[in-house]
């Protein structure tokens, strides 16, 4: 089964609206029900990030009317990112801090805030917050459409959005480990690695109950899981900067991922993930 994708171009500007999520389900803008959006951003020592960017999410949540909640997973810091998350929970009631022993990995964390997410869309984010949160709001417009499961951002479809540019060559790089993710899984999408996605929860459950990678090639894993399953899927242009302090290593980070392209591969290939189910 093919999945079935898109790109989300709208013909006119995609204003910020506090109903965004107000047609996903009657009725959950009441004092009770369920929780319209889980925001979850793993974290490895990221004491220096972290404050400005969940003040920055606070800021977004409260101009949006939204009932959220915010997942920080501290994937075994060694510095202060946990005491920072708690800190900041005195004055953000809708944060949460969840807390890996030891380091595991990007894909380990991201995993399991998006298997402990309550709301009806979970959103994944990096710390440095190089997509910005408001972009949130495009794949939000996507997923008020029943129709679609998930939205990705994308720095490919129009790279007059990227702001600050990753030097020549790791641009190169990215390009050409997107190509070999195409070509080894099939997905269709010209950017897999953009850390900024939502899903509609409940249909994308599966999907990470059955990810085997923990660093940072799980992207991939997801996207060909979720088309095994044929869910649909648009990729959305966002806007974008390359912050200098990223984590991910241009060479040994690199040599990782393409060692996880490839079990991805073998994976699928040995009958390792469940069956797809029918829908």
């Amino acid at each position: 089964m093919e999945i079935e994708y898109a790109t989300w171009r709208s013909q006119v500007s995609i204003t910020p609206k506090a109903d965004d999520l107000s047609a996903l389900r009657p009725g959950a803008r009441s004092g009770r029900g369920p929780l319209e959006l889980s925001i979850i951003i793993p974290a490895f020592n990221e004491e220096q990030r972290l404050p400005k960017t969940l003040e920055t999410i606070r800021a977004y949540l409260k101009s949006r009317s939204l009932r959220a909640e915010v997942l920080v997973v501290d994937d075994g810091s060694i510095d202060t990112t946990a005491k920072v998350v708690e800190l900041s929970r005195t004055c953000f009631p809708e944060l949460q801090l969840i807390s890996n022993e030891r380091n595991r990995g990007k894909g380990f964390s991201v995993r399991r805030g998006m298997l402990e997410a309550r709301g009806e869309i979970a959103l994944f984010t990096d710390a440095d917050l190089s997509a910005p949160i408001e972009e949130a709001d495009k794949l939000i417009a996507v997923l008020r459409d029943p129709t679609y499961d998930g939205a990705i951002g994308s720095r490919a479809l129009d790279r007059g959005l990227i702001e600050i540019h990753q030097s020549a060559f790791r641009e190169g790089a990215g390009i050409f480990f997107n190509r070999l993710v195409r070509w080894l899984t099939g997905v269709p999408f010209q950017d897999t690695q953009c850390g900024f996605k939502a899903f509609r929860r409940e249909r994308i459950r599966p999907i990470f109950e059955q990810q085997r990678t923990e660093g940072f090639g799980f992207d991939p894993e997801i996207l060909l899981l979720a088309q095994r399953e044929g869910l649909r899927i648009a990729e959305v242009p966002v806007r974008w900067a390359h912050n200098p302090a990223t984590k991910v290593n241009m060479f040994s980070d690199s040599v990782r991922m393409c060692v996880d392209l490839l079990a991805i591969r073998c994976n699928a290939w040995m009958g390792r993930y469940s069956k797809p189910r029918r829908r």
